[in-house]
């Protein structure tokens, strides 16, 4: 049986833990209802431009039967089937999220096998996911892109550099498709898992876009893809950034919860170990006195 000391000394050691852990899911909190209003101010920006490359991706279709479209728009919409397949893989800088980081590594360990026999490009955000892919660089991965560091101060910048290393990857390597594993932003409660192609840029259905083959446009068609294009890109990859900084602090917000919980009830458990070893001792003393003066009256 731990003595007395012992006790007292973990019930200590919770304590300060007990006090990091609520700190820590104060800051989380704090932080994730300013990364919130981050992702609710920069949503619709990114759903209107999806919006916007959605309905001039009829056109596409419709022009590029006839030949008109250019080849460098032709290439955001298409790519060649065999090519190398490429993932971008959004994950944290810290740990003590819950199960944030390995659910999205998971998620990307079952990409890579998937994708067995084909050569394989990874692009990171965030140190758990730059860890993580390191790791698989003997497996016939290749890292082409890594960032750390950014969470939680996510600027436009850094989906900029990182949507230029992607269009460039995807252009140099000739590969047919760059998917994208994050986690999305749901509520303080949830989040949501996401697995999509990111590249192509647009895979919609023909009945979902709008305009006709026969709008003019001013600049001509090509020049605007070409502008949008990148642009959307870049908007989406914000997005995505924004969504995997708030899921990450909701997640450590949760998580050091359910640590501080889990603290004080341990705390209250070793303070009734303690009482009862205390009352335990104080027994037995008064056990001893008794036991010494009938010893004496005898």
């Amino acid at each position: 049986m731990a003595s007395l000391r012992d006790i007292r000394r973990k019930i200590k050691s919770v304590k300060s833990t007990e006090q990091i852990t609520k700190a820590m899911k104060m800051v989380a909190a704090a932080r994730m209802r300013r990364s919130q209003a981050a992702i609710l101010a920069a949503r619709p920006f990114a759903v209107k431009m999806e919006e916007l490359i959605r309905d001039l991706h009829a056109v596409h279709r419709a022009r590029d039967a006839e030949g008109e479209c250019p080849e460098g728009v032709r290439d955001f919409f298409e790519a060649p089937a065999g090519g190398p397949a490429g993932l971008i893989l959004i994950t944290g800088d810290k740990g003590l999220c819950g199960a944030f980081n390995t659910t999205l590594m998971r998620a990307a360990l079952d990409w890579t096998r998937e994708q067995e026999g084909r050569r394989r490009y990874l692009a990171v955000v965030g140190r758990k996911g730059r860890d993580f892919a390191r790791r698989l660089r003997g497996s016939g991965c290749e890292v082409l892109f890594e960032m750390a560091g950014i969470f939680p101060k996510v600027g436009f910048h850094h989906a900029e550099m990182l949507g230029k290393a992607l269009i460039d990857a995807y252009r140099e390597k000739g590969l047919a498709r760059w998917d994208v594993v994050y986690n999305e932003f749901k509520s303080a409660a949830q989040q949501r898992l996401v697995r999509e192609t990111f590249l192509p840029a647009a895979r919609f259905d023909s009945d979902d876009a709008p305009l006709s083959a026969d709008c003019g446009f001013e600049p001509d068609y090509a020049r605007l893809l070409q502008a949008l294009l990148p642009r959307y890109i870049k908007a989406q990859l914000y997005r995505m950034l924004l969504e995997s900084q708030a899921a990450e602090l909701s997640a450590r917000m949760n998580a050091m919860d359910a640590a501080s919980k889990n603290a004080a009830e341990l705390r209250e458990s070793l303070d009734v170990a303690a009482n009862r070893q205390r009352q335990a001792m104080i027994t037995k003393e008064i056990a001893e006195l008794v036991g010494g003066a009938e010893a004496l009256a005898a």
